[in-house]
């Protein structure tokens, strides 16, 4: 390595690296803890069906009834389960961190270079870092050549950043030019250097991000919210209604075993267990329908709630734009060439190949700098087959950008020429000054700076200069007789579908807001390009960081960009937000954006272009890194919420006949209809899978020209909650009548049992139709295509022969053989039961819908 002597450093000796990684432990992050198996075990016998069931289940074994006790039994299996299955798998975001930062190192010990896995790497370690590496640990330059860092994985700002031995001694934070720190996980683009390990693991600038998001906790969504307390309300009113009949039963019957086995059997029927298997089921299948548009769902909650989303916070590098340099503007002599408009056939104006030629003599000819490639794949797709490029040439001496000087030169020789060419670039004002520029001349070019500036571009300044073969070549860039050649613009460039779906945004009622590590002007920029709203308002980092958490609170309510921001803030604008009463999704692709992404009501991750840790951090995954699948998956939210409460309306109106069917046999001294089985099958079994139907529904006319829902509003409004009780009621109005009929009438308990069974399933498929669209009648929405509905429309003739002809399956459920006639019959009278609402429907015109 020029100008420092590695035999000369020693290190630490290998005892003392010993001593110490035993003391401080591993340079890697620690991993998430993960809940064990008996705690989920413990969890799922917490949930007052298994409960439930296993009471039954032990009440059966009492009296001998050996048959039922073993179904009820098998239930508690099929519940414990489902549950272990679905239980979520402990993060992984702190892994992927963990895999980031410990890249293979090249550390100094006992004298000697040796390579080691970045894990053991210890403070006080002397690291060489060169040019394509993984800064193993933060650490401070002893010595630097020519260095530049990618840092955007930790700042969001997408141009490699100069590191300087020489720069400033107290530390600082990631991003800005001339400092002397390197941090973990940031790659070296350009240069080498040497650097003492100051910090490693958890202590690092990565391990405070992971610190972050091991003290944020996923977050249970609205709805998940609002379906926890509804069932909880409505399991304390059926363990009330539980006592009372059981009391109630063993009162007047003499039969306390039985009436705790009525109790039992009344509390299954209120508690409605559906609803969390429904709202997996739906979340689950729709998650599966997105991945077939390239999204992947990490979370299935974060499906529906994205459809409540009020704000949308997007990180500008990466995700807005392509996170590739690419050149821009093309300035020679005064004259403009806008790349951005598209280059013609004749390609690039002659006047502008020296300009993209001594570029690219100025950088490196495999380069890994994203400004340099964007050099080097213009030229290459616009000077091909011509004189200006020179892959022949030999590089003779390189002249490193110094403090003193921002600006580079290299030193070729072509095989046939009788002189060195040299070609320097670099910040305009340094060119400006190895050119001599001055007076008018000096002028003008401040207004081609300012002008490149305001579109948000970077501008590099290019030269070139000839110098005889036979003289020595001089030790500064000051010595070469340059000429300014012109300047070079380069950005970031908006993805192209990103401001179609801004649109689609505005359109649903769904604010964006810009978060990114880049400059103001840049963001303003960018901004302006995606047609984003209240764009006039910036707040900056530096700012954000006197804020009190008061003033930020009204702030972020109508600014709309902010710039040079850092994690933390990222993480606290979102806490902000969601303070204010906004469901915040989160889009970002860099480990700078994984605390906001995790601590988001939903975290998008850009999956071809985001880290493991964005990823793993985000609740959905956009795999293309298509912006516009958003929208999609906005859209796709919302039918899934209007869906879960049609399947929710549809599971109340079910429980009220089952519910009154327990009860109303008990207060008139009438024997029990339903048991324990008959209620398990109905809503383990028979309830989900009619809910599925709801769930093939197409999206509402309107789904994407409304606003957010309040995520406020309750799940049930009373208009739904009473139409639901009515439809209830009728069709227990119709069971009950059947009952008492056949009751009087001398038949049988089995034939009792299975007429009142059998019509309380067909009035089931009734409920279906009905509450499938309250604005379409029973045979309109049969014409609509849904698989699921014909599938069980098929299945229920299937399911009801196994239990009336079958005579296992027949004693288990207490039913005696029905003549087709009485099969008849019952198919009638449950449709019958909801007849007057499709009446009323009709009368009403088919308008509104269920709310």
């Amino acid at each position: 390595m020029r100008q420092v002597d590695i035999s000369s450093i020693s290190g630490l000796s290998r005892a003392q690296a010993r001593k110490r990684l035993q003391s401080e432990g591993y340079n890697e992050l620690p991993s998430a803890g993960r809940r064990s198996l008996p705690r989920i075990a413990l969890d799922v016998a917490r949930e007052p069906m298994f409960l439930l069931l296993m009471a039954a289940g032990s009440l059966y074994l009492a009296l001998g009834n050996l048959e039922e006790a073993f179904l009820l039994l098998f239930f508690v299996f099929v519940v414990m389960s489902i549950t272990f299955y679905q239980e979520r798998k402990s993060e992984r975001a702190l892994e992927a961190l963990r895999g980031l930062s410990s890249p293979r190192a090249r550390v100094i010990r006992g004298g000697k270079v040796s390579r080691i896995a970045g894990r053991e790497v210890v403070r006080g370690d002397i690291i060489v870092i060169d040019e394509g590496d993984r800064v193993p640990a933060d650490a401070r330059l002893s010595f630097s050549e020519n260095l530049y860092v990618d840092e955007s994985l930790l700042t969001g700002e997408s141009a490699p950043v100069l590191k300087d031995a020489r720069g400033g001694a107290r530390a600082a934070r990631p991003g800005g030019d001339g400092l002397p720190f390197i941090y973990s996980g940031t790659l070296v683009v350009r240069g080498r250097g040497l650097a003492k390990v100051e910090k490693t693991g958890g202590a690092t600038q990565m391990g405070q991000i992971g610190k972050s998001l091991e003290a944020i906790e996923p977050r249970a969504t609205i709805l998940q919210l609002q379906t926890k307390r509804l069932v909880r309300n409505l399991a304390a009113i059926g363990l009330s209604l539980c006592v009372i009949v059981a009391v109630a039963y063993g009162a007047t019957r003499g039969d306390w075993l039985g009436g705790l086995l009525a109790g039992i059997t009344l509390a299954m029927a209120t508690l409605p267990e559906e609803f969390p298997v429904v709202l997996a089921v739906f979340l689950a299948l729709g998650a599966w329908k997105i991945s077939k548009n390239r999204v992947l769902t990490r979370r299935m909650p974060a499906v529906e709630t994205l459809g409540a989303a009020t704000a949308l916070c997007v990180d500008k590098t990466g995700t807005l734009t392509l996170n590739r340099m690419a050149a821009g503007s093309l300035v020679v002599n005064g004259k403009y060439f806008d790349l951005g408009k598209g280059i013609g056939a004749g390609g690039i104006p002659e006047d502008f190949h020296q300009l993209v030629e001594y570029g690219i003599l100025a950088s490196q000819r495999d380069p890994f700098d994203p400004m340099e490639k964007a050099i080097r794949r213009l030229g290459e797709h616009e000077l091909a087959r011509t004189e200006h490029l020179h892959d022949n040439w030999k590089l003779v001496q390189s002249y490193p950008l110094s403090e003193e000087l921002m600006a580079l030169s290299q030193v070729w020789r072509s095989p046939d020429g009788d002189e060195y060419v040299i070609a320097a670039k670099g910040a305009p004002e340094a060119i400006a000054d190895l050119c001599h520029l001055g007076g008018n001349r000096l002028q003008e070019l401040d207004r081609e700076i300012s002008r490149l500036a305001e579109a948000g571009q970077r501008v590099l300044g290019v030269g070139r200069a000839r110098f005889r073969l036979n003289d020595a070549l001089p030790s500064r860039q000051h010595d070469f007789d340059f000429e300014f050649v012109g300047l070079l613009g380069l950005s970031d460039p908006l993805r192209p579908e990103v401001p179609e779906a801004i649109k689609e945004c505005y359109r649903a009622g769904i604010r964006v807001i810009m978060m990114t590590g880049d400059y103001p002007g840049t963001a303003l920029n960018i901004a302006r390009q995606m047609g984003l709203r209240g764009g006039e308002e910036v707040i900056t980092g530096p700012e954000l960081e006197q804020m009190p958490d008061e003033e930020l609170r009204r702030r972020v309510r109508s600014a709309n960009i902010f710039a040079r921001v850092v994690p933390e803030q990222k993480l606290r604008l979102v806490q902000a937000l969601a303070a204010g009463g906004e469901v915040v999704a989160m889009t970002g692709d860099g480990v700078n954006d994984s605390p906001a992404l995790k601590a988001a009501a939903i975290g998008i991750a850009m999956g071809g272009r985001g880290t493991d840790v964005a990823r793993e951090s985000a609740a959905m995954v956009l795999l293309d890194d298509d912006f516009s699948s958003i929208v999609r998956a906005v859209r796709l939210g919302r039918r899934i919420y209007d869906n879960i409460k049609k399947a929710m309306a549809y599971i109340v109106a079910v429980h009220v006949p089952v519910v009154g069917l327990t009860i109303v046999p008990v207060l008139l001294g009438w024997p029990l209809i339903l048991m324990p089985v008959h209620v398990v099958f109905l809503e383990l079994i028979i309830d989900p899978a009619s809910s599925v139907v709801f769930e093939a529904e197409p999206e509402e006319a309107d789904v994407m020209r409304r606003p957010p829902r309040n995520p406020r509003a309750p799940l049930f409004g009373r208009r739904a909650l009473s139409l639901s009780a009515l439809q209830g009621l009728s069709v227990l109005a119709i069971v009950l009548f059947f009952y008492a009929f056949f009751y009087y009438r001398g038949h049988g308990l089995g034939t009792i049992r299975a007429m009142t069974y059998t019509t309380l399933i067909f009035a089931n498929l009734g409920l279906i139709l009905t509450n499938r669209s309250w604005s379409k009648t029973i045979f309109e929405t049969i014409r609509i295509r849904n698989r699921a509905l014909w599938l069980l429309l098929g299945s229920v003739p299937v399911f009801l022969g196994l239990v009336l002809y079958v005579p296992f399956l027949k004693s288990l459920f207490l039913f005696e053989q029905l003549k087709p006639v009485d099969i008849g019959v019952s198919f009638v009278a449950g449709f019958a039961s909801i007849a007057w609402f499709e009446l009323l429907k009709f009368l009403q015109g088919r308008r509104g819908r269920l709310a």
